[in-house]
């Protein structure tokens, strides 16, 4: 339970994995609160003076305020641990040995929940393509004649039941990760303010001692935003929403549609091989633009919305930006599906664009950072030089590593680090290439092969960027996945129903379009799907049951100390002599 911390008493609150006995997130929220608020409080203005500027210290104001107010502090950030960023990046990030394997305790410790959480989610991803992977390679290579009509349904059943189990699975991962790293679902440890910590179970001495000053803040403050409590509130707040989400449809169907369509009428008009993979490549430079244009209108239209917090922005910011990416991924293959119903073009055109977008995407990922630190730093070097030349006689103060460290690009998203961090990008990349997969499973089964090989290569280019090209991201509360896990469900009820339809373009080749026995055999096999979906949903429960054994302790242990507390109210001074 979340007490304050008290320094004698430290031997009854939990310990990081590490043995710490603050997080990383803790840890910069302690440094963030400490640093802020040096503050003036002589009662008069106080005048400062540095080598190159005096400027005033107002009464009451932040001195690191002011002095990035000057220009003297140019940007407050984290620095790398020299030792134990070596160390990752020999364990972590150039293991390429051990495949999916990663110390993601130690990348907590490091980096924080969420990006955590987001290793984590990549590896277990990874293990399980594996399986889908194997069963496509053996379909792609193996000839199995006319049976081939049956080896493909059975494929399709068997990729749909792999994801929901692997999103069933995940869930139980996610809250075993969670509490082994005492973070509760509905507190971050970040949401905590800075001097609160988690205790133990069996020792709450502390929490008890300080229930004076509980009793004097239940009993004199009151309610905070009643006033404010108007339904009116409630439906502007959703009105915006609405109106939010119907800009940004009227922009995909209005200016990204036709562009799209656009490029499918080229692609099928275009005869050399050669020509289709260059005009892959310029559609997808030309629609990475567009989409972040896009994505900066979603920043400013969420600006706009009563969302409650940080995350719950970055959740609706998630929604309207893969509108616009996944017309950008899959409108081209629906319309080359639809038109020529050919299971070798629609393969074919599958192969171009996902060795082209991942070869690209991979390429833009991992060298634009390197050639933004490469430019930075020949700007720095250039310019030392000149002053060099132009004080001469005076010793050259040579470069020291926080310059070093300021020289490297920040880890922010593609359409701004407003709301979003580069997780924003990492998990859009996962889900466009789980859509893709999974959407056209029965067209080209080799495809996981693909996307596990990528994604071996992603965990530690990914890593390897963080560690050594990157300055140290701020670290972000996230319990969970957030937005991306209703993405990637809505992406499993989507592959469902392309798979279904791509299997009567197998079986009604004549295109007669009769609710045949093979036809009749598709819809019954898709409802059987959705019911799988659903109970395997409910089946397989979403925490172990240490876990939900460790919730319920946590719960008793809180009823007890309310409980205790309720008493002590009751029997105190005040309300006796009520």
């Amino acid at each position: 339970m979340d007490l304050q911390f008290e320094s004698d008493q430290a031997a009854a609150f939990v310990r990081q994995p590490d043995g710490t006995l603050f997080s990383w997130s803790e840890r910069f929220c302690c440094y963030n609160h400490l640093i802020y608020a040096i503050e003036n409080k002589t009662g008069g203005t106080v005048k400062l003076m540095t080598n190159t500027k005096e400027f005033e210290w107002r009464t009451g104001e932040s001195l690191l305020k002011r002095m990035e107010a000057e220009g003297i502090v140019k940007q407050v950030f984290p620095l790398h641990d020299e030792k134990r960023r070596k160390q990752l990046v020999r364990n972590w990030a150039l293991n390429w040995l051990d495949f999916t394997s990663q110390p993601i305790d130690e990348v907590y410790s490091y980096f924080g929940t969420k990006i955590a959480t987001y290793f984590a989610f990549l590896g277990m991803y990874t293990q399980w393509l594996f399986a889908p992977a194997a069963f496509g390679l053996v379909l792609q290579l193996w000839d199995f004649g006319s049976w081939q009509l049956f080896a493909l349904p059975f494929f399709f059943i068997f990729v749909i039941s792999w994801a929901v189990l692997l999103f069933q699975f995940w869930k139980r991962k996610n809250s075993a990760l969670l509490t082994r790293w005492h973070i509760s679902l509905s507190n971050d440890s970040m949401s905590l303010e800075p001097g609160y910590k988690k205790s133990s179970d069996s020792e709450f001495s502390s929490f008890m001692e300080s229930h004076v000053e509980l009793e004097k803040t239940i009993w004199t403050e009151k309610p905070k935003g009643m006033a404010k409590a108007f339904p009116s509130d409630e439906w502007l707040g959703n009105f915006r929403k609405f109106r939010n989400n119907a800009i940004v449809i009227m922009g995909i169907v209005c200016l990204q549609l036709p562009f799209e369509l656009a490029y499918a009428h080229f692609y099928e008009v275009m005869d050399s091989d050669i020509m289709k993979f260059g005009l892959t490549a310029l559609y997808l430079l030309a629609i990475q633009y567009y989409t972040r244009l896009g994505g900066k209108v979603s920043v400013c239209l969420i600006k706009n919305e009563d969302n409650k917090s940080r995350e719950s922005s970055a959740d609706s910011l998630v929604y309207k930006v893969f509108g616009l990416y996944f017309m950008q991924s899959y409108i081209g293959l629906f319309y080359h599906a639809l038109r020529h119903r050919n299971f070798m073009t629609l393969r074919q055109f599958l192969i171009q664009r996902l060795i082209v977008s991942q070869v690209l995407e991979n390429l833009v990922e991992n060298s634009i950072p390197y050639l933004k630190y490469s430019c930075t730093k020949f700007r720095a070097s250039r310019k030392r030089k000149h002053e060099k030349g132009s004080s001469e006689g005076k010793p050259m103060l040579p470069v020291t590593r926080v310059e070093k460290e300021y020289m490297k690009p920040t880890y922010s998203a593609s359409i701004g680090d407003e709301v979003e961090d580069g997780l924003f990008d990492d998990f859009l990349e996962l889900a466009l290439q789980f859509g893709m997969i999974m959407m056209f499973a029965c067209a080209f089964p080799l495809a996981f092969s693909f996307a596990a090989l990528n994604n071996i290569t992603e965990i530690r280019t990914d890593a390897l960027k963080l560690l050594a090209m990157l300055r140290r991201p701020v670290p972000r509360a996230a319990s969970t996945i957030g937005a991306w896990l209703n993405i990637f469900q809505f992406l499993i009820m989507m592959s469902i129903c392309t798979n279904c339809a791509l299997l009567v373009c197998l079986y009604d080749q004549e295109g007669t379009w009769k609710i045949e026995p093979g036809l009749a055999a598709i819809l019954i096999m898709e409802h059987i799907l959705l019911l799988i979906k659903f109970g395997f949903s409910r089946v397989v429960p979403e925490e172990p049951a240490w876990v939900k054994a460790n919730r319920v302790k946590h719960a008793q242990v809180q009823e007890m100390c309310s409980k205790q507390l309720l008493r002590n109210i009751c029997n105190s001074p005040e309300k006796k002599r009520e």
